[in-house]
């Protein structure tokens, strides 16, 4: 099963993740990148991937098991 992340020691807070595929990602109160809830699977939604290419910092990683 995939699994998405990101590194909170690396990300910067663009909010790129966010931009690209909202359904899986989101801010937390400081501005910074989080993989929402139940969302760690990618939940298919092929915005994911994009979104770590998106990422300035490369704080996105998407691994498949």
């Amino acid at each position: 099963m995939p699994r998405v992340s990101i590194d909170s020691d690396v990300c910067i807070g663009s909010g790129q993740c966010v931009l690209t595929a909202p359904a899986v990602f989101d801010s937390d109160d400081d501005g910074f990148g989080l993989v929402r809830p139940g969302s760690e699977d990618g939940r298919g939604d092929p915005l994911a991937q994009e979104a770590v290419r998106a990422c300035p910092a490369q704080a996105i990683s998407f691994e498949e098991d």
